[in-house]
């Protein structure tokens, strides 16, 4: 809202008439406070404190007094619940302080680091996750020689910690530049007693459990005060440059799997088919042999029977052998039998053709006689 003279000559402050200014110095109204007076007062009352003025031993001495409180006030401090409070007097150091307040010796006479024991650091090596260059790819630091002198390109991290807060801070003058040099050194020594195959696929796992104990036998060396939380690989592979012919060695390798298996399985087929047949001889001849040895086992027990009863009787089982050994051998025989008596003269007419197709029937001797008479009288 504007303002408006409301009363004459009045100012924006509601003054009276007769020219009153914006405090109403007119006639009846209030006056603003005299700042020289109030200077004034001030020093009056300091001098009652300090008489001969701040220019006496008296004023000095509080001066001086209140500069050392004022100093000492600057010397509290708060230590995080992450933290953990290392006080420095002379440069010497002091117990540690649990997180809380507490108050140490200010500069230039103390001081107080407070490292983070419980965060866990990181370091990447070979590339940046946030690089803010066009590639996060640093080939002076991924770029690694395998023990078959092939170059793999390695990403990776090392989380780690303060396990000593003393040690972290008066051993090592940069703890993330050390755990990254360390830490490359570690993965190339690694590195350069893997085979590249090995490290492409199988053996990741090994190589950052190696290169954790390494990494943590050389800061420990250092007295680094530190502690290797994990290892990590991000990625492993072939140099980008070679990635083509990475693949095709890659495309070799299976084709060269495919051809090995197909060999291996005809193997297997050839040698389950002999192990077949030589099982199917063996067990033929197993046969064979027990076939052999119960035939020896009866001939023997036959021979055994014989022989007790030709000690019985020594004729009657000499002729019973002859008769049935002869009877073996003439049943299987084709032979003629001619009298003498019909044998003079004139020789008798024979169908031999015919008696040695079939076999002879027995005649009755009476029959045999007259055939026999019949082909002498002719």
């Amino acid at each position: 809202m504007p303002w408006q003279n409301q009363s004459g000559g009045g100012g924006p402050w509601g003054g009276g008439g007769g020219g009153g200014g914006p405090w109403g110095r007119g006639p009846g109204g209030q006056r603003p406070p005299d700042l020289e007076e109030l200077l004034r007062r001030s020093q009056d009352r300091m001098k009652s404190y300090i008489p001969g003025g701040f220019g006496s031993a008296r004023g000095i001495a509080i001066v001086v007094i209140l500069v050392i409180a004022g100093w000492m006030l600057t010397g509290f401090y708060t230590v995080q619940p992450s933290e953990v409070g290392v006080p420095l007097i002379f440069g010497k150091a002091q117990p540690k302080t649990e997180p809380g307040f507490h108050w140490n010796f200010p500069a230039p006479i103390g001081h107080v680091e407070k490292p983070e024991v419980t965060a866990i650091k990181r370091v990447e090596i070979g590339g940046r996750a946030d690089s803010s260059v066009g590639s996060d790819t640093l080939p002076a630091e991924s770029l690694m020689l395998t023990g078959d002198e092939n170059i793999i390109e390695i990403h990776f991290n090392v989380q780690w910690q303060i396990n000593d807060p003393y040690l972290y801070l008066f051993n090592i003058d940069d703890p993330d530049t050390t755990v990254k040099n360390v830490a490359e050194a570690a993965m190339r020594e690694i590195i350069g007693q893997t085979q590249f195959e090995y490290a492409l696929t199988a053996g990741r796992q090994e190589i950052e459990e190696k290169s954790k104990e390494l990494i943590q036998r050389t800061l420990d060396t250092y007295q680094a005060g530190i502690t290797v939380t994990q290892v990590a690989l991000q990625s492993v592979d072939p140099p980008a440059d070679v990635v083509a012919s990475f693949r095709d060695v890659q495309a070799a390798r299976a084709d060269k799997e495919n051809k090995v298996n197909e060999a291996q399985k005809y193997f297997n087929t050839v040698t389950q088919d002999a192990e077949g047949q030589a099982q199917k001889i063996i067990k033929a001849a197993e046969a064979y042999k027990e076939q052999k040895i119960a035939i020896a086992t009866g001939d023997a027990q036959r021979f055994l029977s014989v022989y007790e009863q030709y000690k019985l009787d020594k004729d009657i089982t000499q002729r019973r052998i002859y008769l049935e050994t002869m009877e073996q051998i003439m049943q299987k025989m084709r032979k003629i039998l001619i009298e003498p008596s019909a044998g003079s003269g004139t020789v008798p007419y024979l169908p031999l053709d015919q008696l040695l197709r079939q076999p002879q029937s027995p005649t009755p001797p009476a029959a045999s006689d007259a055939s026999n008479s019949g082909g002498a009288s002719q």
